[in-house]
C-alpha cells in the first residue's frame, strides 16, 4: 500500500534552523523540538526502509512518492539493502534527493544508512571502480594491531561518505567467545576479549573522523549465543558478572571513543532477566546496564524488528511500544512500521507513554543530526 498523504504540520516552514543556530547547542535542539507535532517526534524515533516509507516495490531513487510519504511520516532515518544499491551515482544521487527531501520537510538532515562491515556483509562492495574489497573483521584483528582496524573504518567511512551514506551500522563489538555461534563468527574482530577492546573504538574513530556516525552492535553481546535472534529467540546464559568481565569490554572501549549509537541486539538473558525477554525490550538493559551503568549518552537503536525473536513473539505495535518503554531512542525496520507508528501515538495519547520520554529521545536525535550538518 503507498503511503497515504494527509496534513501533517509543517514545522520545517517555520523552524528550519540556520547554520548559526545550530552552532548555539542545546537550546536550538529544544527550539527545534518546541516547534514538532507529536507525529512528527514519534515519526523521528523509526529507522525504515524506502519500501517501508514509500509502499513500493524495490525503491532506487528518491522522486515525487518518496516526498510525498515523507511529508506525513518524516521518519529519522532510511536504511538501505543491496536491492537500493545499483551504482556509485545511481546511490549518490539517491541519497543526495533523500536529505532534500527531509532538509525541505523537517530542517534536519536524516540519518541515511548501510550495513558496511567489510567480509560478509557489504552493501557497497563492486557498484563502483573505487570501492576496495574489505576483509572480514577477524582477519584485522588477527593482525594485533589496532591501526588496522582505524584504517578500515577510515576507508569504508570515506566512500560512504562520498556516496552520501552518514550512518554505518558497524562495527560489530561482540567477542566470538562461542565456537557454535554462525551469526556472528568472522564478522567479530576475535575472541579474545582485550583484544577486540582495542579494535573496535579505532575502527569507531576511523569511520567517523571521515564522518560517518559509528555503530556498535550487538549489546549486550551477540558472540555467546549458539541462536540465531534472526530466526527466533537467541540466549546467552552468562551472569551480569561474566557479561561485565568479557561483553561489556569493547562497548565501554567503544563509548570512551564516542561512537554515535549503539545497536541493541534482541537476545535473552534468562539467568539476569528470569525471562525469554529480548534485551531490546528491557528495561533493566537499555536504561539500568547501558544508559546508566556504562553511561553511554548517544542514540540507542534497536536490531531490525523484523527478526524472529521479535517478530515471531510479539506485534510490530507491542514490540515498538516496549522498546520505548524500556529507554530506546530509535526503532529498526518494524515487521509492519504502520502499525508499530500508530501503537506509539496510541501509547503516548493514551498515557501509557509520557510525551517526556518521547521528548528525551528526539532531543537526542536532534541534536546528533547537528553533527552531520
Amino acid at each position: 500500500m503507498l503511503c497515504c498523504i494527509t496534513s501533517m504540520g509543517l514545522f520545517a516552514v517555520s523552524q528550519k534552523a540556520s547554520a548559526a543556530q545550530i552552532i548555539q547547542g542545546k537550546a536550538v535542539g529544544e527550539d527545534t523540538l518546541a516547534g514538532m507535532t507529536l507525529e512528527e517526534k514519534v515519526a523521528q524515533m523509526f529507522f525504515i526502509t524506502p519500501e517501508a516509507l514509500t509502499g513500493a516495490g524495490q525503491v532506487t531513487g528518491a522522486g515525487e512518492l518518496t516526498a510525498q510519504c515523507f511529508a506525513q511520516y518524516p521518519v529519522g532515518g532510511i536504511i538501505y539493502f543491496s536491492g537500493n544499491i545499483e551504482s556509485g551515482e545511481q546511490v549518490s544521487s539517491m541519497l543526495s534527493g533523500m536529505q532534500e527531501i527531509s532538509k525541505e520537510r523537517t530542517g534536519l538532515p536524516v540519518f541515511l544508512a548501510t550495513d558496511e562491515e567489510g567480509g560478509r556483509v557489504s552493501r557497497l562492495y563492486g557498484i563502483a571502480s573505487d570501492i576496495p574489497y574489505i576483509g572480514d573483521m577477524y582477519s584485522v584483528g588477527a593482525t594485533g594491531d589496532p591501526q588496522e582496524a582505524y584504517q578500515v573504518g577510515s576507508t569504508i567511512g570515506s566512500y560512504m561518505k562520498n556516496l552520501n551514506f552518514n550512518v554505518d551500522f558497524a562495527p560489530v563489538a561482540d567477542v566470538f567467545s562461542n565456537p557454535a555461534n554462525t551469526v556472528i563468527g568472522d564478522r567479530s574482530f576475535g575472541s579474545d576479549t582485550e583484544l577486540v577492546s582495542q579494535m573496535v573504538p579505532m575502527e569507531v574513530q576511523g569511520l567517523q573522523d571521515a564522518g560517518v556516525l559509528a555503530t556498535l552492535k550487538h549489546f549486550p553481546g551477540h558472540g555467546d549465543t549458539a541462536e540465531d535472534s534472526h530466526s527466533g529467540y537467541a540466549s546467552s546464559y552468562k551472569s551480569l558478572e561474566e557479561l561485565e568481565a568479557c561483553e561489556f569490554q569493547p562497548f565501554r572501549a567503544g563509548i570512551a571513543s564516542n561512537v554515535s549509537f549503539i545497536m541493541m541486539g534482541h537476545i535473552s538473558l534468562p539467568n539476569i532477566l528470569n525471562s525469554q525477554l529480548p534485551a531490546s525490550l528491557s528495561y533493566e538493559m537499555v536504561t539500568g546496564i547501558l544508559r546508566q551503568k556504562l553511561q553511554f549518552n548517544g542514540i540507542i537503536i534497536t536490531d531490525a524488528m523484523n527478526m524472529g525473536a521479535i517478530s515471531a513473539n510479539y506485534s510490530s505495535g507491542e514490540a515498538a511500544v516496549m522498546a520505548i518503554e524500556a529507554g530506546v531512542d530509535m526503532l529498526l525496520m518494524p515487521a509492519d512500521f504502520h502499525s508499530a507508528y500508530e501503537a506509539v501515538l496510541g501509547a503516548v495519547r493514551d498515557g501509557r507513554i509520557s510525551e517526556d520520554r518521547i521528548n528525551e529521545s528526539v532531543l537526542r536525535i536532534i541534536r546528533m543530526k547537528r553533527k552531520i550538518g
